[in-house]
Formats: structure tokens, sequence, C-alpha cells
């Protein structure tokens, strides 16, 4: 893009520019006919809204909650219920039978330790999609400001076209009155043609920008930026608690508590359970004994589920650990993006402030002078590309501008 309004040319052969003129331009309708057809103009904030609506990422965050949420049922959690037929000589010669039923109870805390670990898990999943949502906004927002980019180089094109179009008119009447050479006219000619060559490239960057939004909105619609939103982008100050850092230390600390409750479902299944069953059986083939049974299950070699405890409890300083790292790490980042925002600020405020009324001032006082024979053909193209110059880098400052502006509004999170 550094060289895009201009020099682009400057290795092509001018025998040959009619046909590379032709190709880009074929080029671009037809990247452009799949993209301008029935396109729709909305707002970064309907573009945001959207993006969360059709993302499947978080579509899939959200099948998370409720599966977590399901499991919330299954805190209870008995033993199989085991059966039991027996038969044979076992109370004399006669053929007997036997049949008994057991059902084991989880006793102690372990189901209010089950469902709490649960609610916990359901709620780590609830602060991952929030994690996924941060970032589907900032990647949005970066594509839905790069479209409007890209526009803006289409108005400083159109605006150079008419710049050169009145250029060449003026060398066009300076050789007919024979106060110019042809190489007026050729020149002004080649600038006219490159700067056509460079409409048609753009047109197809520009699609490009509309495909990488609709990518991230994630939608078969032509979704292309409200042309009347401001180029600069509006960035709001924060307090010293940003965004990024609540969301990263909620996650955090949610992950903290379901090590926690992991912990305590670990040392709950330390606890015995009790038995109850149910026998009948017949005695030398005759009638039909019946009786009842308790027991208990007692884990004597409960050290595996001590470990395991232990090991979720280790879990739970390196959460923390994490959480201090990344908050130092944000910290770090922060401060680095605000020093480049601030370095953009004060580039764009030169060009807001005068870069852009220098540029207008050469153009039109150039114009005048050649126009009026007092300004010779290459000091005026000297001058002309002098302010084309400063257009672009005006350009290019407000684009550096939004993406350091977005960059600080929306710092990446690290959450592993």
């Amino acid at each position: 893009m550094k060289d895009l309004l201009y020099n682009i040319l400057r290795k092509t052969n001018f025998a040959n520019f009619a046909l590379t003129l032709r190709t880009l331009q074929l080029c671009a309708f037809l990247l452009l006919s799949a993209t301008a057809f029935a396109q729709e103009s909305i707002s970064l904030e309907k573009a945001v809204e959207l993006a969360k609506s059709n993302n499947i990422d978080l579509k899939i965050a959200d099948k998370e909650i409720e599966k977590q949420t399901v499991l919330k049922k299954a805190a209870f959690q008995p033993d199989p219920l085991q059966v039991q037929y027996q038969g044979g000589q076992f109370n004399s010669v006669d053929f007997d039978h036997n049949v008994s039923i057991q059902q084991f109870f989880p006793l102690g805390n372990i189901t209010k330790a089950n469902r709490q670990l649960q609610e916990e898990l359901a709620k780590l999943a609830e602060k991952r999609k929030a994690l996924s949502s941060y970032e589907i906004e900032k990647a949005v927002t970066l594509a839905y400001y790069q479209y409007l980019y890209g526009i803006s180089i289409q108005k400083l094109n159109s605006e150079l076209n008419a710049i050169y179009t009145k250029f060449l008119k003026n060398a066009e009447l300076r050789f007919k009155t024979g106060e110019s050479g042809n190489i007026e006219v050729i020149s002004a000619k080649a600038k006219v043609k490159e700067i056509e060559t460079q409409k048609a490239q753009l047109e197809y960057d520009l699609a490009i920008y509309q495909k990488q939004l609709q990518f991230f909105i994630q939608t078969d619609e032509n979704i292309v930026p409200d042309k009347n939103t401001a180029l600069q982008y509006t960035f709001v100050e924060n307090d010293l608690n940003t965004k990024a850092e609540v969301l990263m230390t909620d996650f955090y600390n949610q992950q903290i508590s379901v090590y926690q409750k992991e912990a305590g479902t670990f040392k709950a299944l330390r606890t015995p359970k009790v038995g109850f069953g149910y026998f009948a059986q017949t005695i030398n083939t005759e009638s039909l004994f019946q009786g009842f049974t308790a027991g208990l299950q007692i884990p004597l070699f409960g050290g595996v589920n001590t470990t395991k405890a232990k090991a979720a409890e280790i879990s739970i300083s390196q959460s923390q650990l994490a959480l201090d790292k990344n908050k130092m790490m944000l910290n770090l980042q922060r401060e680095e993006l605000k020093n480049n925002f601030e370095k953009q600020q004060k580039n764009l405020a030169y060009f807001q402030n005068e870069g852009s009324q220098y540029a207008d001032q050469i153009i039109e006082t150039a114009q005048k002078s050649y126009a009026n024979g007092d300004m010779s053909y290459w000091a005026y193209i000297s001058f002309l590309n002098q302010a084309i110059d400063i257009k672009k880098q005006f350009a290019e400052a407000t684009h550096s501008y939004n993406q350091s502006a977005i960059e600080l509004q929306f710092p990446t999170i690290k959450n592993n």
C-alpha cells in the first residue's frame, strides 16, 4: 500500500499499458461482481452484534455452557444396581434358587461437591465465551476500519484523477499554443492512465477487505461498513481496571474456583458408601425365604483420591501464578500500546492541523501558476508530487492511528 497511489507503473512497459489496465479491470470486475450485488451497509455496532450472533465459536461456547449445566443433574451418582442369581445344590442335594439385589449409595458431601463442581464448570464456560466475544469484537473492529481505510484511499485516488485530468487539459492547451512540448502531454496522459490502473487495484483491495469483514461476521450477506462513518476511530479512555484485565482476572479466578471444587470432590470420594440389599431363595426346593442385607464400602486404599486432591491444589497455585504473570504482561503491553498510540496521535494531529492544509494550498497554487504560465512543467510536477505524498501520508497516518487505538482499546488477553 505504501506506493499504492503512485509509482505502480514505474517498472511497467508503456507499450503494454493498455493490456495491463484491461487485465486489472477484468480481475477487479470478477471479484467485485460477487460483492457489489445487494450490499448491506451497517454501523460498527451492528457489525459487532451480527458477529456475536453468527459466530460459530460462540455458538459452540453456548453449547458448552448448556452441557455443563445439564451435567449438574448427574451430581448424585449411586453405584449401579447389582442383581445376582444363584442356582445349584447350595442348601442340600436338591437344586435350589437364589436371587439377590443390592444398591450402594454415596454418603457425606460427595453429591453436594459434584453439584458445586459442575456449577463452577458452567461458570468457567461462560468466562471462556466472554473472552471469545472480546476477541471477536476486536477482530471485527479492525476489519471494519481496514475497509474504511480502503474507501479513503479510493477517494484520494478520485481526487488525484481530477487533478491530473485538469493537468492534462492544461498541458494539451499549452501544446496547442506552442508554449510547451509534446512531452508534457505524454507525461500527463501516462499519469492519468496510471491513476486509472490504480483505481482497478484499489477496487480489488476493497473487495478483499470486504471479504475479511464478512469472514469475521460469518454471514453469506455482502456486509459493508457505513461509508458515513468517521474515518478516525473514536478511542474511549478506560479506567485503570480495563475490560481486558477484568475479563482475564474473572477467567483465572473462575479457574481457581473450579480447581478448589475439584479438590473438594476428590476429598469427598474418600467417604464410605452405604448399601442395602434384598434376597429371596428356596431351600430344598420348597418355600420362598426372604431377607435383607446392609453394608458399607470403605475406601481403605484412598490414597489415589488424596493424591488427586493435592494435584488439584497445585493447579490452584498454578492458576494464581498464571494470573499474576498475565497481569504483569498485560500492564507492560498496555504501556507499549499507549506509547505507540500517543506517537500515532501526534503524527495524525500534524496532518489534521497543518499537513492537509499545506497539501491543498500547494495543489491550488501550483495549478494556478502552471495554468498562467508562471511555473515550469517540472516545477509543477514536483509540487504536485509533494502535495500528493502529504495526502497519502495523511491517509496512512489515520490508518496507523486507528490500528494503534483499537489495539489499545482491545489489548491481547493471554489465557493459557
